[in-house]
Order: C-alpha cells, then sequence, then structure tokens
C-alpha cells in the first residue's frame, strides 16, 4: 500500500509538472501572437521568443515545487491555494523581469516587447491554476447533484474557519454521507450569510426548532466548534439529542489539530471527554515545531498509551527519524504500521528492547543516536507495584537510570521524563519510584551537554488501564459500575493534550527542572461514572447500579497535581508550572541506588520501601488513601 501511495503521488507531480511545462510555453507563445495581433515577427522564433519560454521554465518550474504546488490535495483546493499559487508565477516572473533586464543588450534579447511579459504572467496563472482548479469546480457542479439523494440533510455547527473548511470538504467529497442544508452559529453577524451556498439559520439554541422543521428534515448534525469550551459542546449535542439526532460527529479540540486544518476525513463520534467540563488547552507550536523539526527522537514505552500517542503527535511536526522503543512487539508493530499508513514518507524505526537491559540499549544509542528521548516506559498500576515492589524499582528506578545515562553518554540533546502527579508526598511504591526518577534527571543535569527535564502529570483520559474503559467494560455488561469512594477525585487530561503539553515543556525546559501540567480542574469519579452511564443512553441507579468499593492500597482521595512539597512557579504557559524542589544530594543518591539494586533482588517489600523512605522524607508507604 505504501508503493502505491509513493507510485500516486509520483503520478501526481508528473501530470501537474508535464501539464505546466506545457502551458508555460503555451502561454509565452500566446503572449507573443496576441502582442503582435495574431502574426509574430519572423526574427523573434531565432532567439527572443525560444530564450524567453527557456527563462520562464527555468524559474517558474522551480518556484512552483518549492512553493508546495505539487504537493496539496487539489480535491480541497480553496483560497489558501490560489494565493500560494499567485505568490509562485508572481515571484516566477519577477525573476524573470529581472533575467530580461540584465540581458537586454545581448544580441538575442535586443528589442523584447516589454508588454509580452505581462500578458504571459497573466496567461500562466489562467492556464496553471485552471488545470488545478478544474476538478475542484467539476466536484462542486457535478459529483455533488449526482449523489445528492444518497446523501443525508445534515446541520453544520460553527460557522468558523473550522465549519468552512469541514463545509468545504463536505461539498468537494462525492462519496461522503452529508447533505449540508443549514449552519447554526451563536455570532450576530453571521446571521443570514451564506457560506459557499449553504445560509446561517440560527444559534444553538434554535437547534431543536430548526431540526423539526418540516422543510428541512434534517437527519444528522456535524459540530465544528474545536475551539470551544466542553460546556459550549455538551449544550450542542443535548438540543442534538433532544431534536432527535442520533448520528452526531465533532470535529476534534485544537490539541489534535496541529496544522489548524481539518477535513471530512477528521470527523469523529462525539466522546466523553468532549461533554465532560474541562478548559481547551493553547499551545505554542511553533516552539514545539522549532524544538522537534529535523531531529531525532526516540520514544521509550512506545506501545503504551502515552508513548504512542507522543509518537503520533511528533511525527507532525516533521522529525528526521522516529525510533520506537518497547518490549511489547504487537503494540510497537501496531503503532509502526499506523503511522507509516498516515505518514509514510518519514523514517520510522521500530526496537525491541527491555529498558534495563543495559548493554542493548547502549548499543541502540551507539547506533542511532537520538538527539531528543521521550521516556515514558514504566510501570503505573498503583495496587500491582504495591504487591510488585521490586519491579516497580527495576523498571521505573533502574531501567529510568539506564535510559537517562545512555541519553547523557551519547550526545542526547534533551531527555524529557514521564512523571506522574503521585511522586508528590507518595503513599505508592509507584509514586515514589517515579520521584526516584526526577531525583536521578536532576542529578544527571548538572553532569553533561544534556538537558534533563521531568514532567508531571495526573490521569489521561481513556488510557490503557484507566478508569473510563474499565467503566466502559461495566456499563457494557449491564453494571454494576464500581466506584472505590464517593468523594474520591482526580484530575483529567485527554491523552493529545497531556502529550502536546508534554512537548512544550521539553521545548522550553533547559535542563533539571520538574514542571507539573495543569489539568485545570479535579473530576469526582461518581460523576464521572453517571455522566458515562447518561453518555450510554442509560439512568444512573436506574438501568445501570453505581456501587462503592473501599480506596485500594496506596490511593489518595485526592491527587496533589499543583502542590508540590515546597511549591511551584509559573511559566510563560499558563498550563505549565515549574516545581520548586530541593538540590539532590548526589553522594546520598548514589548510596540510595546501590543499596536498592542490591535489595530487589531479594526482593524483600519492606526493605525497599524503607530505602525509598530515605530516598523521599515525604514517603508515607503506611497511608492507604
Amino acid at each position: 500500500m505504501f508503493r502505491f501511495l509513493k507510485r500516486t503521488t509520483k503520478t501526481r507531480l508528473l501530470f501537474f509538472l508535464t501539464a505546466d511545462i506545457f502551458f508555460i510555453i503555451f502561454s509565452v507563445f500566446l503572449a507573443f501572437f496576441l502582442r503582435f495581433d495574431g502574426e509574430i515577427p519572423i526574427q523573434y522564433f531565432g532567439g527572443i521568443l525560444p530564450g524567453m519560454i527557456f527563462l520562464a521554465l527555468i524559474f517558474c518550474l522551480p518556484i512552483f515545487y518549492f512553493s508546495g504546488l505539487y504537493s496539496f490535495s487539489w480535491s480541497y483546493v480553496s483560497a489558501s491555494e490560489m494565493i500560494s499559487l499567485v505568490k509562485a508565477i508572481t515571484l516566477s516572473f519577477l525573476f524573470l523581469a529581472a533575467s530580461l533586464f540584465i540581458l537586454k543588450n545581448q544580441p538575442v534579447f535586443n528589442g523584447f516587447p516589454r508588454s509580452t511579459l505581462v500578458i504571459s504572467y497573466f496567461l500562466v496563472f489562467i492556464f496553471c491554476g485552471g488545470i488545478r482548479f478544474i476538478k475542484r469546480v467539476y466536484l462542486e457542479l457535478f459529483a455533488g447533484k449526482k449523489r445528492g439523494s444518497e446523501k443525508k440533510k445534515t446541520l453544520i455547527v460553527g460557522a468558523g474557519d473550522a465549519g468552512e473548511q469541514i463545509l468545504r470538504s463536505i461539498l468537494a467529497s462525492k462519496d461522503s454521507p452529508y447533505l449540508p442544508v443549514g449552519i447554526i452559529d451563536d455570532n450576530p453577524i453571521k446571521q443570514g450569510i451564506a457560506i459557499h451556498g449553504v445560509k446561517v439559520l440560527g444559534k444553538i439554541d434554535d437547534i431543536p426548532n430548526i431540526v423539526s422543521t418540516e422543510k428541512k428534515k434534517i437527519e444528522q448534525m456535524v459540530v465544528a466548534l474545536p475551539s470551544a469550551g466542553s460546556k459550549t459542546i455538551r449544550k450542542t449535542v443535548e438540543l442534538g439529542r433532544k431534536a432527535g439526532l442520533e448520528n452526531i460527529k465533532v470535529v476534534p479540540s485544537m490539541a489534535e489539530i496541529i496544522n489548524e486544518e481539518v477535513s471530512i476525513r477528521d470527523l469523529r463520534e462525539i466522546q466523553l471527554e468532549d461533554l465532560l467540563e474541562r478548559e481547551s488547552v493553547s499551545l505554542d507550536t511553533k516552539a514545539i515545531k522549532n524544538f522537534i523539526l529535523n531531529k531525532k527522537v526516540l520514544i521509550t514505552g512506545a506501545a503504551g498509551s502515552i508513548g504512542s500517542e507522543l509518537s503520533r503527535q511528533i511525527v507532525k511536526f516533521r522529525p528526521s527519524s522516529l525510533l520506537l522503543l518497547d518490549q511489547d512487539e504487537t503494540g510497537i508493530f501496531n503503532i509502526s504500521k499506523e503511522l507509516l499508513t498516515k505518514f509514510f514518507q518519514f523514517k520510522i524505526k521500530s526496537l525491541i528492547a527491555d529498558i534495563r537491559d543495559k548493554k542493548k540499549i547502549e548499543r541502540l544509542f551507539n547506533k542511532f543516536r537520538p538527539d531528543i528521548v521521550f521516556h515514558a516506559a514504566a510501570y503505573k498500576h498503583v495496587p500491582i507495584m504495591e504487591e510488585n515492589p521490586d519491579e516497580a524499582v527495576k523498571d521505573n528506578v533502574l531501567g529510568t537510570k539506564i535510559i537517562a545515562e545512555a541519553s547523557l553518554e551519547f550526545g542526547a540533546e534533551k531527555f524529557i521524563f514521564i512523571s506522574t502527579d503521585k511522586a508528590i508526598n507518595p503513599t505508592s511504591v509507584m509514586g515514589a519510584t517515579k520521584r526516584v526518577g526526577e531525583m536521578i534527571c536532576q542529578s544527571l543535569s548538572q553532569k553533561g551537554a544534556t538537558k534533563f527535564i521531568s514532567v508531571r502529570f495526573g490521569n489521561v483520559l481513556d488510557s490503557r488501564g484507566s478508569v473510563i474503559p474499565t467503566f466502559k467494560k461495566q456499563i457494557k455488561k449491564g453494571g454494576p459500575v464500581e466506584v472505590t469512594h464517593p468523594d474520591m477525585k482526580r484530575y483529567f487530561m485527554t491523552i493529545p493534550e497531556a502529550c502536546l503539553l508534554v512537548m512544550q515543556a521539553g521545548a522550553m525546559g533547559q535542563g533539571g527542572e520538574v514542571f507539573v501540567l495543569d489539568m485545570g480542574k479535579p473530576i469526582k469519579i461518581l460523576d464521572l461514572a453517571k455522566e458515562m452511564i447518561k453518555f450510554s443512553g442509560f439512568e444512573p441507579d436506574k438501568d445501570i447500579p453505581i456501587v462503592f468499593t473501599k480506596p485500594r492500597l496506596g490511593e489518595k482521595f485526592f491527587e496533589e497535581i499543583l502542590t508540590a512539597e515546597e511549591g511551584t512557579i509559573s511559566t510563560k504557559s499558563q498550563k505549565i508550572f515549574r516545581a520548586k524542589l530541593s538540590v539532590v544530594d548526589e553522594n546520598k543518591l548514589k548510596d540510595n541506588l546501590e543499596r536498592l539494586k542490591e535489595t530487589v533482588e531479594e526482593a524483600d517489600s519492606k526493605k525497599i520501601k524503607d530505602i525509598l523512605k530515605e530516598f523521599i522524607p515525604s514517603y508515607n508507604p503506611d497511608k492507604t488513601i
């Protein structure tokens, strides 16, 4: 399939390149033909005409290529592509005019008719632009009408950039199931206007009345409000469902739309996270791009929830290569296949290794020499790590030390350690081991050019093994939904948001920092359970019962995401804070790591916890909640 995609790209390039060569030659010849009323003087055929054709080709073709005129989809061509075309042709003819001015005294160009340059400019725009826009015109005029009877009448919510792009994409797609019949927008200025021939019919509050109008017979709805808050999305969806619309699609949030361009391919089903009361995340995509562009990036734990989403987001910023490392071969196979399907032109390498295998890790680092390392590999399940503290230490502490030291030895520019809110005043082995991982990074940041950065955040929605997929399974079975305690609260963030903020923190980090992500307001797990039951079309405690278990060992009622031991400092990003932490005693750290390494071989849980307590005075292993 990848070969087919590459072949299709090459075929498109060859088609437009051949067409441009023909139309540029034809445009220059026609310019002379029009200038001299159909009778071109014979002397121009010997020098000026072929000379101008040659120069036009020399300047136009490379500039067209580097302006991207051979790479974007002409099914969705719009004003932005038109502007690119105008800029490319204008720049080409400026070079052409300058060359002709410089060569005006040469015998070949003696007596050059300047008006032909202006005429050629407009003709090249008409012909080279026409060949590109003709497909869009055909789709607009004929293809949509042919299949209109098979499409379902659709209401689009949002008359902004995202709504316009979705509407344009729908109109250009002959196979889409949507037939736009109206737009909804709360902006009073946009009421009554038409976008691509589709009229703005009213505001969000008007949805039930508009849908019930016999004339429209609206069957489905597309919510194109990527920058709106969850409150607006929730209201829109509720009104749509109240009006009887079951098929409701949504445009992803701005955190998921890196290049701020959307099409019909981006539409997805409404998800729980779209409806939870959470603030939208603003990102400095320029800083992230400068951080990632043309760099060799290694991701450990790339098969996990965080690692795989980091892979999806990082590849959009065009690294020179992406190295995906995990010991889960199936997970690595799946994420590699997914990325290669969408980004077949990028160099993506799958690496199967255990981060605790020091020799293998050093061989890989020596071979690939990554510029940036995102260390997401870890054991994360609190109750299981309480029962297996030796494995938690091996992976989260000793494995982190191996990856971090390899990054330092083989010259990585930055090492970003994925930490957790559970590292703050830890009550669990998992949280304590992640805090030790932070301390290792703090210590190594003073030893070389590699900048070590740790990033803490809380729960991510729908991550593997988290509460949401657990609740989904319980609801699917008919209940009961199990909540540990009615007062249990957690911070939540979507996986894309968390990963992009991790990347932004990595971009701004200068070494030695422990960054803390602002996860917004905490959500009661009980409220989350109720929302999920409602989202599935049931009534809590009526159709699906909710039962309370007890908090598990190592769990807290409330995660202290923004109350690091010694406070936090704001940064230039409103969603990223810096934890104020004490300087790490390197000698003590080294001694305790050696003792910990010896103790895990004995698998003595009490000794392991005692040593972790020496690492972290605030660690309280006897506290269960």
